[in-house]
């Protein structure tokens, strides 16, 4: 008698019906540029439309969910991590004005579910039909003794294209250009290492449902409002606001990152309500309510700090544009469905040092 490989963990039959639920799936995100589906070696497309392009460039990025992914777990929801993972890469390879062209994403279990490892990919389907990206493969490893039963972990990289004239790289800001931020949907994927820390019961109400599914909101993805945005004014600079928060991501917007003083009011625009019970839960306040956390946040300067070091605080990506170009970007963004807000301006020019003030 010999030891199969299902016997050591690896279930190539859950694996084959996971490919078949992939390969329905994705077909919903194809388009005639592509030349192969599910199943094969590699993924295979067409840059045929894009060489009308005076310079074409690919623009690539690769970015995981984290430990949000926990908190899915918990609440037996998995589609929208799929969502978060393919808005993680897109709204990256944003930043530099490039379209979303393909997705490919990596899911890695101890013990392969299809039905569970379709939830997840249904989302990254999703997510890549709204930005008109196709997914156009990836990988599934069942590693037993390596992740826990139950756990999975997703991640994906995606690559786009812009032509190299159009490419945003902050090389254009000015000082007095104003800084547009655009909402976000929640919490978006960071930050949860610490969100798990101090909020570890998901089944707490929070305005009316549990706050685990709350924080479970994908990430919001930003590429057809801003691309439409690109073609109305000069766009001179992006930031999509993840790890880091506030400080370390909109510096990022400058060709050189930290090199400029931009000034920006927190009373532009309303923080969500989620941000202020994060603020009462990490203060460890017996105050839970949104006042009490809309309180600190405004008269805590350490504590205001780090959130927004850490989270994105109801902005989820930046725009830095001439000034006399705000007021009609704002209400095409907001047409599109998608509230901004003007946020500060940029009060000294590249080169004068890197500084980001609350004013």
């Amino acid at each position: 008698m010999h030891v199969s490989y299902k016997d050591s963990g690896v279930n190539i039959e859950e694996g084959g019906r996971a490919v078949a639920r992939y390969r329905e799936l994705a077909a919903g995100t194809g388009n005639a540029s592509v030349l192969s589906g599910i199943g094969g070696f590699a993924g295979m497309i067409s840059l045929k439309d894009s060489l009308a392009m005076e310079e074409p460039v690919l623009v690539s990025g690769a970015d995981g969910v984290g430990t949000k992914l926990d908190i899915a777990f918990k609440m037996g929801v998995y589609d929208t991590v799929g969502i978060d993972c393919v808005a993680m890469c897109v709204n990256d390879i944003l930043c530099h004005g490039a379209k979303p062209l393909f997705f490919l994403d990596y899911l890695a279990c101890g013990k392969l579910d299809a039905e569970i490892a379709a939830q997840l990919v249904n989302g990254a389907a999703a997510a890549c039909r709204e930005t008109g990206a196709v997914l156009l493969g990836g990988e599934t490893a069942e590693m037993p003794g390596f992740y826990d039963d139950g756990k999975y972990d997703i991640a994906g990289f995606a690559v786009g294209i812009a032509d190299r004239k159009k490419l945003v790289d902050g090389r254009l800001i000015q000082e007095g250009d104003a800084l547009i931020g655009i909402a976000s949907s929640g919490v978006h994927s960071n930050g949860f290492s610490l969100i798990r820390t101090v909020l570890p019961n998901l089944e707490e109400d929070f305005c009316g449902a549990p706050i685990g599914r709350v924080l479970l909101e994908p990430t919001r993805l930003y590429v057809k409002p801003v691309l439409g945005l690109m073609e109305q004014v000069q766009v001179r600079g992006m930031a999509h606001i993840t790890g880091g928060g506030w400080y370390e991501n909109i510096p990022r917007m400058f060709a050189v990152p930290m090199d400029g003083v931009i000034q920006f009011s927190s009373r532009s625009w309303e923080i969500p309500r989620i941000f202020a019970r994060l603020a009462c839960a990490i203060a460890d306040s017996t105050e839970t309510s949104v006042e009490a956390g809309m309180n600190l946040i405004n008269a805590d300067e350490p504590l205001r700090r780090s959130m927004f070091n850490t989270f994105n605080m109801g902005i989820g990506f930046a725009l830095a544009i001439a000034e006399s170009d705000c007021s009609r970007s704002i209400a095409y963004l907001e047409h599109c469905g998608y509230p901004a807000w003007k946020l500060g301006r940029i009060s000294a020019p590249a080169g004068a040092g890197g500084e980001l003030r609350f004013v």
